[in-house]
């Protein structure tokens, strides 16, 4: 299913806060598609992508703009999205945005798909924490080098729209009680979106708070590097940096396989 051609403005902005309003029953779908996971621990496994629209943050090199700076979607009830994901040859799906939980009804699809015996896969910024049947909270907590500035921001967006955002994803981007809730319900993996060096304090001061709340263990090998970029010219300037700064300190390095196959192309 591609992008939807319709802008709901008004529900897009509901669902940054993951208020309902007078929204229809439902989740607001961007993309729902079949392709290769390709980023992590499941990369090139075949998988079903229900990409929701709406996100409680603004990442200025996010991959899927139109689900965040400008999010677009078609609402589909929840069975219109099981029978599309069950036209598909997988077994495993992966939920994705955005950020699908700020949206209450991810946590119904994740129990039906449960209950059809999926594997599933959560993409989450880390802000929010779901009681859900989720098969690997797939985490990716923003460091300061993702907030968004006039300066920065990406390609289409309104520079006002960046200086708005700025503050409040600065403000938002790490919620400690979360990202802790997430690594003791869940088996997961920490996926941090690296361009080079600069970023490595950071990680690591996020690691140990995070190693000091949560209530479980987290291993340098539950911990992946991925290059920052959305297109295959952008990975080439980052990649090989990236990899070597996980062999370095001794974290897992996760390619972006999609990028790599089908360059920066809607459904893949």
């Amino acid at each position: 299913m591609p992008v939807s051609d319709s802008v709901d403005r008004e529900a897009g902005a509901e669902t940054d806060s993951g208020g309902s309003g007078d929204r229809p029953e439902g989740l607001p779908i961007n993309e729902l598609f079949a392709s290769l996971q390709g980023e992590g621990t499941l990369a090139g496994v075949p998988s079903v992508f229900v990409r929701t629209s709406g996100c409680n943050l603004r990442c200025w090199f996010c991959d899927s703009y139109h689900t965040s700076w400008e999010p677009t979607h078609a609402w589909l009830g929840l069975e219109e999205i099981l029978a599309e994901i069950e036209s598909y040859d997988a077994d495993h799906v992966v939920l994705t945005g955005g950020e699908p939980l700020i949206h209450e009804e991810s946590v119904a699809l994740l129990e039906a798909l449960d209950d059809r015996g999926y594997h599933t896969t959560v993409e989450t910024n880390g802000t929010v924490h779901r009681d859900a049947p989720i098969d690997l909270a797939s985490i990716s907590p923003k460091l300061e080098s993702s907030t968004p500035t006039p300066e920065r921001a990406p390609d289409g967006a309104d520079e006002a729209d960046a200086e708005q955002w700025a503050e409040r994803h600065e403000r938002d981007r790490i919620d400690m009680d979360a990202l802790a809730g997430l690594v003791e319900d869940y088996e997961f993996q920490l996926k941090f979106v690296v361009t080079d060096a600069e970023d490595m304090p950071e990680i690591f001061d996020l690691l140990a708070d995070l190693r000091e709340a949560a209530a479980v263990p987290i291993r340098d090998d539950d911990v992946l590097l991925m290059p920052e970029g959305a297109t295959r010219d952008r990975l080439a300037e980052t990649r090989t940096r990236v990899a070597d700064l996980a062999m370095d300190h001794g974290f897992r390095y996760t390619p972006r396989l999609h990028v790599d196959l089908w360059n920066d192309a809607p459904e893949t």
